[in-house]
């Protein structure tokens, strides 16, 4: 009797992931070639290695309205009993939306709002505030700061953001080529008349298509019978010439299923059976070094064997849609007119899903470039309140939200670097930044959205950094520090130090651009003018706010402002010259009880590491004395 290859025990398909692609890890073998590709041509490719922006976007201060751009001192009186009168030309120019505002206006007025007595004359009947209707330089995309990181597939609108940020070739991952061999004698190829008896090879070319649309090049060999021999030799060929090879057919339990066999003499077989229906006789093995997939001949079992199994390797991921309710982290406000699709950084803490909204702006690509999900806020709903549970379209598979490590707090360029040395040396564990201020970030830790808050708030009585705001927002033995890194703050001022700015003191001689408030960079810069009693009124552009410390360094590199606060290795980054004020203290705030969760044990092991030591060095301005040291509180 025919020998069949009957295997009586099947795993599941996670195990059956797992034991796979931790074979082909073991031996090095999803590692792949680079080649450098145009960024207008790297749709859906994967991204070897981290991008950053080159340039800022917008270059400019642009008028976000249509209107004319004034100096916003001049509306100060303005009102229905005092109008002020303002000549084109002199106290205003007409823009457009994305027109360039330049000194000496820093604000524009909506066109509804004035009043048109002539050609060169109009009136206004209200004031304005300092900025308000422009986009300032680098608001959404500053140099510098990382667009995307490493093994992240480019989508529609990354290319969108990348091209914004001055990137004009990526690195990729070269695309894999992929053999496909059809089998089996009842197996025909496309022709105008089968007869009964035929089965049209669909299959292949199926497969062939999912490849492709995977970022593969598929490579379709002819029908091959079922003969050992004939198999075994076109196996080998498709090895020979190929990074994957896929078998379809011939994997299940008949006397001419000799798939199982041939990659048993020739190779490794990983796994032979799974726990899914349909799919079940799916082959897993490793030949030559190289993957070599059976998948079974039935196409659905084809398909979702493909999804599962071959679809990662090609992608260098896994990926699932799925759909969930997770906890809205902020209050959001919707018009009852549309259904509001927000962008949002999704993460999960203890039993539930927190949503945490990014810019909602029409003109900001990188929410997009940053999302995890898609929150859908309902036609006639007026919004949600933080706490709320939503829906939200994942953009990632569930898995990887799971193993998303959020952190919500003071933003530094670090950060960044953080999350690339992660993303490339975990399979699992990711990092969420996102940049709200340090007490922004405290406030989150204290409603339980975020799982670590980087912090550098200063303590004006006692000059201790960070642990007398955490005993006062959450008493004692609830959370712990973790010790970050010394950074050096200071001055940012245009190279050559054109205004000979020499310290805190000469900030009411120059144009400043402030942090927002609850930034502890605010706070720091507050209590050096506490000390030299210097009223913050006399400070032009005190109460311009920007949330970066990257996007400071921008506009004073722009020809609106001339100073501003932040950490040196921004100063450095953008070339502009630096004035030290002192150094602070970059920690890291969280939950005593998530100590232990897996993935604050790799952010710990990550700040730690020499690789992210050595990128710091290259950054200038960060001390290293007691990182990743605990302090309970």
């Amino acid at each position: 009797m025919p020998k069949r290859n009957l295997y009586l025990h099947t795993i599941s398909v996670e195990e059956a992931y797992n034991k796979y692609f931790d074979a082909l890890k073991e031996k090095n073998i999803l590692s792949n070639q680079v080649e450098e590709v145009k960024t207008v041509d790297a749709l859906n490719r994967i991204t070897s290695e981290a991008i950053y922006a080159r340039c800022n976007s917008p270059l400019f201060n642009a008028a976000s309205m249509d209107g004319i751009c004034v100096d916003s001192k001049i509306t100060k009186n303005a009102s229905e009993e005092n109008p002020i009168i303002l000549k084109l030309g002199v106290d205003y120019k007409i823009v457009d939306t994305g027109d360039a505002i330049k000194p000496p206006f820093d604000a524009v007025i909506m066109a509804e709002d004035v009043i048109e007595i002539d050609e060169e004359t109009v009136k206004i009947v209200s004031p304005i505030s300092g900025w308000e209707n422009i986009r300032p330089i680098g608001e959404d995309i500053v140099i510098g700061e990382m667009i995307l990181e490493s093994n992240h597939e480019i989508k529609p609108i990354d290319i969108g953001a990348l091209i914004a940020g001055g990137i004009s070739k990526i690195k990729c991952h070269k695309k894999m080529t992929v053999g496909i061999i059809p089998t089996g004698d009842e197996i025909v190829n496309m022709k105008d008349e089968p007869k009964e008896g035929d089965i049209i090879d669909s299959n292949s070319y199926m497969i062939k298509a999912l490849v492709e649309a995977s970022y593969g090049i598929g490579n379709r060999y002819d029908i091959v019978k079922d003969d050992y021999e004939k198999i075994k030799s076109k196996l080998k060929e498709s090895i020979k010439n190929n990074d994957v090879t896929i078998i379809n057919a011939g994997s299940s339990a008949g006397t001419e299923d000799y798939t199982v066999h041939i990659l048993r003499e020739i190779g490794e077989v990983i796994v032979h059976g799974v726990s899914m229906k349909p799919g079940k006789p799916v082959i897993l093995a490793i030949v030559d070094g190289k993957p070599v997939i059976g998948l079974p001949g039935y196409p659905m079992s084809a398909y979702l064997a493909f999804d599962l199994f071959v679809k990662p390797i090609l992608t260098r991921k896994k990926e699932v849609n799925e759909e969930i309710d997770a906890v809205s982290s902020k209050r959001l406000i919707s018009s009852l007119k549309h259904r509001e699709f927000v962008r949002v950084k999704v993460g999960k803490i203890d039993d539930k899903y927190v949503a945490a909204p990014l810019n909602r702006g029409a003109a900001s690509q990188m929410s997009m470039v940053k999302a995890d999900g898609i929150m859908i806020i309902p036609q006639n709903s007026e919004g949600v309140e933080a706490g709320e549970l939503c829906k939200v379209k994942l953009l990632k598979n569930k898995s990887a939200i799971d193993n998303t490590l959020i952190s919500i707090g003071s933003h530094d360029i670090l950060m960044d670097i953080v999350s690339d040395i992660i993303a490339r040396n975990s399979d699992s564990v990711t990092l969420s930044s996102t940049h709200v201020g340090s007490m922004g970030g405290l406030l989150a830790l204290k409603r339980n959205e975020t799982i670590i808050a980087p912090t550098h708030l200063l303590d004006e009585n006692t000059g201790v950094y960070n642990i007398s705001i955490l005993k006062e927002l959450f008493g004692e033995g609830k959370v712990s520090l973790i010790k970050g890194f010394n950074r050096i703050q200071g001055l940012m001022v245009k190279k050559g130090n054109p205004l000979n700015i020499k310290g805190i003191e000469d900030l009411t001689k120059c144009r400043f651009v402030n942090r927002q408030r609850g930034a502890g960079t605010r706070v720091l810069l507050d209590y050096k003018l506490k000390k030299l009693g210097i009223d913050q009124s006399l400070i032009d552009g005190y109460d311009k706010e920007l949330s970066t410390h990257m996007a400071v360094a921008a506009s004073v590199k722009s020809p609106y402002s001339d100073c501003g606060m932040g950490v040196k290795s921004a100063a450095d980054s953008m070339g502009l010259d630096f004035i030290e004020v002192g150094v602070e203290e970059y920690d890291f705030a969280i939950y005593t009880k998530n100590l232990e969760d897996k993935k604050v044990q790799y952010f710990l092991e990550t700040i730690k590491s020499q690789e992210l030591h050595d990128k710091l060095v290259e950054l200038g301005g960060y001390g290293f004395e007691h990182v990743g040291q605990i302090i309970n509180i």
